[in-house]
């Protein structure tokens, strides 16, 4: 299955309320992929740029934006950055599809 990585922000609300009243969010999150047909494989609170990161399986890109909808229609969280993860075995065929790719391709501007 496709592994995803999704960093985000939370709210200034969000924040708020989990001050209040302190939650897990690997549940909710785990939940709602387990729904899709997924898994959670990490969740993390970081510091910098992003709040959270998270690290997932989706069966497709469908399934994933999904999730990532319903989180962001949910008003918790805002600036969701996924990216699609390949373990070294998948690029190494990238690599070699790429192989046979290469020779035929034209670049932009090329002659």
């Amino acid at each position: 299955m496709p592994i995803y990585i999704t960093q985000g922000r939370y709210t200034r609300e969000a924040v708020k309320g989990m001050i209040v009243k302190p939650e897990d969010r690997a549940d909710a999150v785990g939940r709602a992929m387990a729904k899709a047909g997924g898994r959670l494989i990490g969740y993390y609170i970081t510091f910098g740029d992003y709040d959270f990161l998270t690290i997932a399986e989706a069966p497709s890109e469908i399934q994933m934006a999904a999730v990532l909808l319903a989180a962001a229609g949910g008003g918790g969280v805002t600036d969701l950055r996924t990216t699609l993860a390949m373990t070294s075995v998948e690029a190494k065929g990238a690599f070699a599809a790429a192989g046979d790719l290469a020779p035929g391709f034209k670049s932009a501007g090329g002659t």
